[in-house]
């Protein structure tokens, strides 16, 4: 099954607690302190190329930043590497926070 290039945070939140979905954020470590999406793991995009091998193959990965832009950037550079199964949050930890789904600083 393709996965969209791009999901809503409730799609995501849906998608992450129903499977083994893998959530990775790609801010900077000041962002992650302030907030950060429970069960996520940091991967800043700028260290995404040298650890992108720290990623998983057999699992959808659904990428975040503050608003969307960077993780774009994300998994389309991961979509090109050969990550297929990866997953934009539309609107990031913002539109995340906004719909009510829970963080935790």
């Amino acid at each position: 099954m393709d996965l969209p290039a791009e999901v809503s945070p409730r799609e995501a939140h849906t998608a992450v607690s129903a499977s083994t979905a893998m959530l990775v954020d790609v801010r900077e470590p000041w962002e992650w302190e302030e907030a950060r999406i429970p069960g996520a793991v940091l991967l800043p995009l700028a260290e995404l190329p040298s650890r992108v091998a720290e990623l998983p193959r057999d699992r959808d990965i659904y990428v975040y930043c503050k608003m969307g832009a960077r993780s774009r950037r994300a998994v389309a550079f991961l979509r090109d590497a050969g990550w297929a199964r990866t997953v934009n949050i539309r609107g990031g930890i913002d539109a995340w926070a906004m719909a009510g789904l829970p963080t935790e600083a």
